[in-house]
């Protein structure tokens, strides 16, 4: 059976789970997968139509992944009409756009019943903070389970509906998540007895050099 257009898609979608908002992300890399962003309230209707529909039986959830986007400016032209010498002419003008930052979690679909796919949908966070929600889509597809924690682990989305939401590769004490992009590794780890090499190396940016004493290298704190 051939795969639906994403444009079909979100138009059945959209159609079976009233007042559902589906928006399709272009892109425009080598890929070309584009993807379709559901909003967090119905994310859980339309991912279960995905699943059952008869044409679709997206049924084989294969990876999910989490990307953190900071806060970031876009710039673009656009025509506007301004007087220059006396006369109305239409003249390009940069505007800038600040968009804020957000997580997204990431789900790539496959049906096994129809041999199709990928089919690619995604969720944002309202932000960056440290208890940023989306709905779990753990009860739909089984194997986002593990993928989910992962992603919670190392970006720091709560998955609400998850059956088991801990850590599954840091350990519970850590603090932080390391795949965010604004984290900074820690100089040492309470697990490491001596500094050494690459430790000592991030160390040494927080302090002052200082001239040597006796032929040994001696750091200080900044005051």
């Amino acid at each position: 059976m051939t795969l639906e257009s994403l444009e079909q898609i979100k138009g059945r979608a959209q159609a079976a789970v009233p007042g559902a908002k589906i928006d399709i992300i272009p892109n425009t890399g080598p890929s070309q997968q584009s993807s379709l962003l559901i909003d967090n309230e119905h994310a859980l209707a339309v991912a279960r139509f995905l699943r059952i529909d008869p044409a679709l039986q997206l049924d084989f959830c294969s990876n999910v992944t989490g990307v953190d986007w900071l806060e970031r400016t876009l710039k673009k032209k656009v025509k506007v009409k301004k007087v220059v010498d006396g006369e109305e002419r239409e003249v390009d003008e940069t505007t800038e756009e600040k968009i804020p930052g957000y997580l997204e979690a990431v789900y790539h679909l496959y049906s096994m019943t129809h041999k199709h796919g990928l089919v690619v949908i995604r969720m944002r966070t309202a932000d960056r903070a440290d208890d940023a929600r989306l709905p779990s889509l753990n009860s739909i597809w089984r194997s986002a389970e593990f993928q989910e924690r992962e992603i919670f682990d190392l970006y720091g989305i709560r998955f609400d509906g998850h059956p088991d939401l801990r850590r599954i590769l840091m350990w519970d004490e850590f603090q932080d998540y390391p795949m965010r992009k604004d984290y900074r590794e820690p100089d040492d780890y309470e697990y490491e007895p001596t500094p050494h090499d690459a430790v000592l190396a991030r160390a040494r940016e927080h302090y002052a050099p200082r001239p040597h004493l006796d032929g040994a290298e001696n750091i200080t704190p900044q005051q």
